[in-house]
């Protein structure tokens, strides 16, 4: 049974050969405060006005009071308006989510730590209600629009807890502002540059699973293909990932889904941060020199990532905890709130102080 109360089967690959297996055999190599140019911030931080307040304010699926304890706002970040949904009260945690979802996948993890926390949950550039510049998709760039973005809303340091391409930028954060990052959590994914690249023939199995790192890396084409057919593909992309066909709540697929459609860049901008996997591998090649000191903790799905996020971060952090969440699939904070909760719980609580 999933959080939503729906029941769920056994994954349709129990007894086959599973995607963790997979994963560890085959590697791959790509899993309102205004700003001045240059990063000069200028005090004040405004709500989200107009369109954007309502688009996420409406949103169905949320937990009771949610925005009794939350407020949707922009932060302007380098000519950017970049998406935030703030709240709680404590030291402060950045909440980055991966690809094809919005700062909404946190949503049930959000309000367990608002009491203990201040909370940031954001749409990184190009997602959900933040700007979809042409540009700068690279995890360098990236991580710079999120330490601004922080430190606009008057944080320094922080705890960072990062999910699928959402690592991306949070392993470059942690590498490249280790300053301002405390300690940091890893979800659900393989980092380019940092697991060597798969072969061209994969497992059938794992070709299902990871078709679309190419697919999405292309240029032109693959918007042609999927404009119109969002829906098709994205919900493939749910049904094919999620610890079951059926076992994403079919309300939250649907604001993904919505936020894809949204405007006339929103799929082109959700394409680019797979184009830029080139120049984050160099990234990452250098990154990988030095390990990361702070704590870190990766959480992944039994039968998605694996064991192989820990392989993974062992390789380029000091100090590596790990929980592996049993008969889970990608999508944890959707599928598995509950046991993200735990997981998180203990390694935030010396944060807390």
């Amino acid at each position: 049974m999933n959080h939503n109360g729906e029941e769920f089967s056994e994954p349709e690959n129990a007894g086959k050969v599973s995607r963790r297996w997979l994963l560890r055999t085959a590697t791959v190599g790509a899993a309102a405060v205004p700003l001045l140019a240059g990063g000069t911030s200028q005090a004040a931080t405004r709500s989200a006005p107009g369109k954007g307040a309502t688009a996420a304010t409406r949103l169905p699926g949320l937990p009771k009071d949610f925005w009794k304890t939350f407020t949707s706002r922009y932060v302007d970040v380098d000519k950017m308006r970049l998406h935030a949904v703030t709240g709680g009260d404590g030291p402060p945690i950045l909440f980055i989510g991966g690809w094809p979802q919005t700062w909404y996948a946190w949503r049930h993890v959000m309000p367990a730590f608002a009491r203990d926390f201040s909370i940031v949950a954001i749409d990184s550039r190009g997602v959900g209600l933040s700007s979809k510049p042409a540009s700068g998709y690279d995890s360098r760039t990236l991580a710079g629009d999120a330490v601004k973005l922080m430190k606009a809303l008057g944080h320094d340091r922080f705890a960072l807890v990062t999910h699928d391409v959402g690592s991306w930028t949070g392993y470059a954060l942690a590498s490249d502002h280790p300053q301002s990052v405390e300690r940091y959590v890893a979800m659900e994914t393989i980092t380019p540059g940092l697991t060597e690249p798969g072969a061209l023939f994969l497992p059938g199995q794992l070709n299902s699973l990871l078709w679309h790192f190419p697919f999405n890396r292309l240029e032109g084409i693959n918007e042609q293909l999927v404009r119109g057919r969002e829906d098709i593909y994205f919900r493939y992309q749910f049904a094919t990932k999620g610890t079951t066909p059926t076992s994403m709540p079919a309300t939250a697929v649907q604001v993904y889904v919505d936020a894809l459609t949204s405007s006339p860049q929103a799929l082109r901008s959700s394409f680019e941060f797979y184009r830029a996997i080139d120049e984050i591998i160099a990234q990452n090649t250098e990154r990988r020199k030095t390990k990361l000191k702070m704590p870190v903790l990766t959480i992944a799905g039994e039968i998605a990532v694996g064991t192989g996020m820990e392989t993974e971060m062992r390789a380029v952090a000091e100090n590596v905890r790990s929980v592996l969440i049993p008969k889970a699939g990608h999508f944890l904070m959707d599928e598995n709130p509950t046991q993200v909760i735990d997981a998180l719980k203990p390694f935030l609580a010396p944060y807390r102080g």
